[in-house]
């Protein structure tokens, strides 16, 4: 039995005892829960002995998330061409062109993947920060700061709720199209000849319209980074 949890972005793996996953799962997931949050606390208090605070951390990750986003924009829409190029062959090295649109593919995975991750730890700092906030409201003794501080934290819990929204919905969108993807670089696996991929030329329509809307929330999704970000700087 394995568990996975975020620390610093990265995904970390852990692997049970065998006698914890049969007589004590429920006692390895406690321990296991008590331990990630253990490294997340070491985790912030270095940084913040360093002058860096959630809010910097949630900034950070935020452009990273940003930046990954952007890559994957431009990945699917390499595929897109890759796949064009495909299904309008009229001649040449018809395996290299097959291996290009599956490298491609592996490529429009990894990058999903890696937005999907980001999110992740974007929603883990979040989480962390607004939790914070609020509890150190509570050890302020002028109502005034008191009041500012709280509204403060709501107009940044409402311009992080339009990113994390935005940020989900483009996510959303690569998953469909990668299965679409997947299915075309299997079909043309097993079936590599000009016939074949002349059946395919009906669907490029429909898989260009799901990138470009993909491509579109994405834009919107890192404008809404990019607003997020100036709030913090």
């Amino acid at each position: 039995m394995h568990f996975k949890y975020l620390q610093a972005g990265r995904s970390l793996k852990i692997r049970l005892h065998p006698d914890l996953e049969m007589k004590h799962s429920a006692t390895a997931i406690l321990l296991i829960s008590m331990a990630c949050s253990s490294c997340t606390q070491v985790y912030y208090s270095v940084l913040e002995k360093a002058g860096k605070h959630k809010r910097h951390i949630l900034r950070d990750r935020v452009k990273a998330g940003q930046k990954e986003q952007e890559k994957a924009s431009k990945q699917f829409e390499s595929a897109l061409q890759q796949f064009k190029s495909v299904v309008n062959f009229s001649g040449g090295e018809l395996e290299a062109k097959y291996n290009r649109l599956k490298s491609e593919y592996d490529s429009c995975e990894a990058r999903a993947a890696a937005v999907k991750n980001r999110i992740t730890s974007i929603e883990q700092v979040a989480l962390d920060l607004f939790a914070e906030w609020k509890a150190e409201i509570e050890q302020f003794q002028s109502e005034d700061l008191k009041r500012r501080s709280h509204e403060a934290r709501l107009n940044s819990r409402e311009q992080y709720a339009h990113l994390i929204t935005a940020m989900h919905k483009a996510e959303s969108k690569m998953g469909p199209i990668l299965n679409v993807f997947k299915d075309h670089v299997l079909f043309l696996k097993h079936n590599l000849n000009a016939q074949a991929i002349a059946s395919l030329k009906g669907q490029v329509v429909t898989i260009e319209a799901g990138v470009t809307d993909l491509i579109r929330e994405m834009e919107i999704s890192i404008a809404e980074a990019k607003k997020f970000i100036d709030t913090m700087e």
